[in-house]
């Protein structure tokens, strides 16, 4: 899995100010991972809590082999239908018990806001945005939805999926590589309700 909008939350007694601490940290850490900017923030502050709601996207290369695109992304060669995927992802919006999506949890039910599918070329994508996610719950959906693209299952079946008391698909994810974290929505009115375990 990979981060564009990863947010974190740190003590720090240091005496260094907000943009020094930004370049210190931007030079010690892995090249892999970058700070895009360091606030102070009230004690107590905690991003899980504070979040109105989080936004996935998975990338799939719908297309022939490419070893620099599927860093990022899944490759898949056989052409997927994403007006099926589009309907079918509406299933998934509004509040529902999403326990056939995701880990087990004792409060498996989540507010989704939406999912949209798009095609660019051979570049397709589906972003998700929800109040919070069970664990592997986007990349859950996700092999759903490719199913539905390859032909294999329709929407009615994926409200069946829902529904369901079991796994969908027996807990077929699709593979990690291929999400990202995209944004956290920060300020959720205190007392407003909101899980606590997202994809991973």
């Amino acid at each position: 899995m990979h981060a564009t909008g990863q947010v974190i939350a740190f003590t720090y007694t240091g005496r260094l100010t907000a943009t020094e601490l930004d370049r210190a940290l931007d030079a010690v850490l892995p090249t892999d991972i970058a700070i895009r900017g360091v606030r102070r923030v009230p004690d107590g502050f905690h991003p899980r809590f504070a979040a109105r709601y989080r936004e996935y996207r998975y990338t799939v290369w719908n297309g022939p082999r490419s070893p620099l695109r599927e860093r990022t992304a899944l490759g898949l060669r056989a052409p997927l239908d994403t007006a099926a995927m589009s309907r079918a992802g509406s299933v998934f919006i509004g509040r529902h018990d999403f326990s056939a999506f995701g880990a087990a949890d004792r409060s498996p039910v989540r507010t989704v806001h939406a999912v949209r599918v798009r095609r660019e070329g051979r570049l397709v994508t589906i972003d998700v945005r929800a109040d919070a996610f069970l664990r592997g719950m986007v990349r859950r959906m996700v092999a759903v939805l490719l199913e539905v693209g390859l032909g294999k299952m329709d929407e009615t079946a994926v409200r069946a999926a829902l529904a369901g008391p079991g796994p969908a698909l027996d807990g077929a994810a699709a593979p990690a590589k291929g999400l990202c974290l995209r944004r956290v929505a920060l300020g959720r009115a205190p007392g407003e309700q909101n899980g606590e375990h997202e994809e991973r």
